[in-house]
């Protein structure tokens, strides 16, 4: 009995490994995708945003810009938000422009979310998904910062605290290039 019990622990922790590996695998697949876009031009898109209005990323060449993907059921994303607002409150006069990108089906669900966590920066609705697809967002969030001549400098997957230290230091970076 503890043979078989062993047996199946062992092969229990085989399976465990294998799923860990697949899925560090299409996490580094994810990741290595979204490298692609580093150094290039950022893909452009026009959205429609909270107000009503449609925003277009081109539109914002001259700023240094933050596109963050985020969805509702992210924890994560409801955790970075308010230290993104801080950022965007923070270097908004500086040239600096934050747009969330909201993956919902439900965009009313995104705006009172919005609303609940006090957030004053931009938020865009990709319901269909379009945008999402042309970065390669894979798993929420993803933050996309943009220097002012339109090209992808930084990509980050996910969120932990402590990324905002180096979002800080990154569009400082930015917005000091000439």
């Amino acid at each position: 009995m503890a043979r078989m019990r062993a047996g199946r622990t062992t092969a229990g922790r085989k399976s465990l490994l294998a799923l860990t590996g697949i899925a560090g695998l299409v996490a580094t697949s994810a990741v290595l995708a979204s490298l692609g876009l580093v150094g290039s031009p950022a893909p452009d898109f026009t959205l429609k945003s909270r107000g009503g209005k449609n925003l277009r990323l081109s539109e914002e060449i001259g700023n240094v810009v933050m596109v963050n993907f985020w969805a509702t059921w992210c924890g994560p994303c409801r955790q970075e938000m308010p230290m993104l607002d801080e950022i965007y409150e923070r270097y908004q006069g500086a040239g600096f422009q934050l747009l969330g990108v909201n993956i919902d089906d439900d965009s009313g669900k995104a705006e009172r979310m919005a609303t609940d966590l006090g957030v004053s920066f931009p938020l865009l609705f990709d319901n269909d998904k379009s945008v999402s697809r042309l970065y390669d967002v894979r798993a929420m969030p993803v933050t996309v910062l943009i220097d002012r001549d339109g090209v992808v400098r930084h990509v980050h997957h996910g969120y932990r605290p402590g990324f905002e230290d180096a979002y800080i230091d990154q569009v400082r970076d930015l917005l000091t290039e000439d």
